[in-house]
């Protein structure tokens, strides 16, 4: 069964927060509201979106996420997109002339690789129709599957377009959640070819825990698994790091170089994230060094 949507509106609360936001946090969560498990009525999530933008958390939240069929409904909205194309590389062009049309801002493109029997040409497919729509933003290419040769010849392909991975880390069957080892070696396929990515689905809690006797991983350790990586650790160890339950731990590991490569990640909900990031100490007027 899905959890409950979490809330759409953030309530009013104190500002622990710092002015200026530090960089490590700044534009983290992408707004995914819309999305299971949220599953919030565009309109409403839109409202939400403009009114955080009063609040002093608003710097949390890097661009607004939706599907590629939604965007005529977000006229006049003043946010960045993340675009969710949900077809193939063929249906990149027209959620983009769209939002020319309608003065909207994209931030990014999502897409999946639908042929599995042929990601390195689909992944040719994506780059070719991005270079035909004249796409000037990042593109994340999502690769399904474990690391096997033909995923890592993917990711090289991704790489070589100079596009960027999209990493889905949750589910909302715990059985399809993939596994520690699994993400790590994802990590490390992109590190190793020096491609930011971002991660999708399930990452609403900055320490792993496991709601319904399934693994659900946490923000904060991607991070940290990130930097172990980058730092020369190998995938064990970043399994570990992704394994690992104590946030007070997590939270005393710097963090240097991760968000050069973990540039952000979606969420249905961006209280969640943030209240974890205040109940660790990691925003608060004592950690404004990290800025």
């Amino acid at each position: 069964m899905a959890p409950p949507p979490a809330p759409v509106d953030p309530t009013p609360r104190p500002d622990p927060w710092p002015d200026p936001w530090p960089d490590l946090w700044r534009g983290l969560v992408d707004d995914a509201a819309i999305f299971p498990p949220g599953d919030v009525p565009i309109h409403e999530a839109t409202a939400a979106w403009t009114a955080r933008g009063e609040t002093s958390y608003a710097p949390l939240v890097g661009s607004f996420v939706l599907r590629d069929t939604d965007v005529p409904l977000a006229r006049g909205f003043g946010a960045p997109l993340s675009v969710v194309v949900t077809g193939g590389a063929g249906q990149i062009a027209g959620p983009l002339g769209a939002a020319t049309r309608l003065g909207l801002e994209v931030a990014g493109i999502e897409i999946a690789v639908r042929d599995a029997d042929d990601p390195v040409g689909n992944v040719r497919r994506i780059d070719a129709a991005a270079r035909a729509a004249d796409v000037d933003v990042p593109v994340f290419v999502e690769i399904p599957g474990p690391t096997t040769a033909a995923w890592l010849a993917a990711a090289d392909e991704v790489a070589a377009c100079g596009h960027r991975l999209k990493l889905r880390l949750g589910h909302v069957d715990h059985d399809l959640i993939p596994d520690a080892a699994t993400v790590a070696s994802w990590i490390d396929a992109a590190l190793d070819r020096e491609t930011p990515f971002k991660g999708t689905a399930g990452l609403h809690r900055a320490v792993r825990h496991d709601p319904e006797g399934g693994g659900t991983h946490g923000f904060l350790n991607v991070m940290v698994a990130t930097q172990v990586l980058w730092d020369g650790g190998t995938v064990a160890d970043a399994t570990d790091a992704l394994e690992q339950r104590d946030g007070a731990a997590l939270a005393a590991t710097d963090l240097p170089s991760v968000r050069r490569w973990f540039t952000s990640f979606g969420s249905c909900s961006v209280t969640e994230p943030l209240d974890d990031l205040t109940a660790l100490g990691l925003l608060s007027p004592g950690r404004a060094e990290l800025a």
